[in-house]
């Protein structure tokens, strides 16, 4: 079942877009990047499947997209707009934040805050590109949750191999996709099998890592 509700936020107004699971085991609560909105292939893709499979996706529309700008504002605004977004969730199962690159970022920097038992970090953005001595390793490793990051093969601001060992956190990689998880025609996935590598990794990382590690609420 699919709802909408306007947040007010201290720098406009957000949107929640709610896809709800008949019998949810858990909530995740996503925010888009800075240079599309919710209607990117990877958040479409989890808020499509995830609830058959009893998961709850509610994707969070920050008020510079929803007021039609085509340029994201500070990081700042973006974890103002995401808590805001999450203070009018009424969430009764384990709730899980989580975002597309700068979105990913947000999450990261929230997550343990807004009572999160879990981060989701879609094609998180370790440097600008080019610039691998910006690192922005150190969002991760604060989150101090259960955190799964999704990165594509080819993405220009963090292959996988870039991303060191850090304790709790897993990583799933898209064979041949760029930051946008976009893969090439002849590569060694299509686009359908990309995506369904996205949504079946996290469904299996919910159930192994976050939802069996907590107890009846």
């Amino acid at each position: 079942m699919r709802s909408e509700l306007r947040v007010d936020t201290a720098y406009g107004e957000g949107r929640l877009v709610s896809h709800r699971a008949r019998k949810p085991i858990a909530t995740l609560l996503l925010s888009h990047g800075a240079g599309n909105g919710i209607e990117s292939r990877d958040l479409e893709a989890l808020a499509q499947h995830l609830p058959r499979h009893n998961v709850t996706v509610v994707c969070f529309e920050q008020p510079w997209r929803v007021a039609g700008r085509t340029v994201a504002t500070p990081p700042p605004t973006l974890d103002a707009g995401l808590t805001a977004g999450a203070d009018r969730l009424r969430v009764r199962t384990p709730l899980i934040v989580g975002g597309r690159s700068a979105g990913a970022r947000s999450a990261a920097r929230t997550a343990k805050r807004l009572g999160a038992v879990g981060c989701l970090a879609l094609a998180f953005p370790l440097h600008p590109p080019g610039k691998p001595e910006r690192s922005r390793l150190p969002e991760l490793t604060d989150v101090r949750l259960p955190t799964l990051v999704v990165q594509g093969e080819r993405d220009t601001m963090g292959r996988p191999e870039e991303f060191p060992p850090v304790r709790g956190l897993d990583l799933v990689v898209i064979p041949g996709a760029d930051h946008g998880f976009k893969v090439p025609a002849r590569g060694p996935v299509s686009q359908d099998q990309a995506l369904d590598i996205l949504v079946e990794s996290t469904l299996e990382w919910i159930v192994r890592e976050v939802v069996g590690n907590v107890g009846p609420t």
